[in-house]
């Protein structure tokens, strides 16, 4: 019975019926934490956007990292929103209603001015933003919106 469970529900996955959640779910996370993430080991580049809901230019670029990532199996993507955490759902809905499907966290540490320079000295704070981490820990950071072919072109030059 478990079997036919766990087919159905693969099946179902598959052609869109219904949606896998465990990708949907909104993490909180202090800077701290952020930064152990872009010190942890990997052989990926891995990507993290810093975006927010009322970022018209972040809301437009997100399809090219997803796309990008989904081509490319050498790849991490982590969107970090910027939106206010006290208000996580107005992050959950948007994520549901643009089938946003790579790992989202929400930065609760508002105070800008603490961290900024930490994640890249010469970042102004404004968004959309992008620091790619290579395999080597090696950082590169891009301020400002891209279109899908500059975002490859990034890439390619970090390979």
């Amino acid at each position: 019975m478990k079997l036919i469970i766990s087919s159905l529900v693969t099946l179902l996955l598959s052609f869109g019926f219904i949606s896998d959640q465990s990708n949907k779910e909104l993490q909180l996370i202090s800077f701290p934490e952020f930064e152990e993430m872009t010190n942890e080991k990997s052989d990926k580049i891995r990507i993290f956007n810093f975006w927010a809901t009322w970022c018209a230019p972040c809301v437009k670029e997100m399809p090219y990292f997803q796309k990008v990532k989904d081509e490319d199996p050498k790849l991490d993507l982590i969107f970090i929103s910027m939106d206010d955490g006290r208000k996580p759902e107005r992050v959950t809905t948007f994520m549901e209603r643009r089938n946003v499907s790579s790992p989202v966290y929400l930065l609760n540490d508002v105070d800008y001015n603490k961290w900024i320079d930490k994640v890249d000295p010469s970042w102004s704070g404004a968004i959309p933003a992008t620091l790619f981490v290579k395999p080597d820990g090696s950082r590169f950071f891009h301020e400002g919106e891209v279109t899908e072919e500059e975002l490859k072109e990034m890439i390619k030059q970090l390979k």
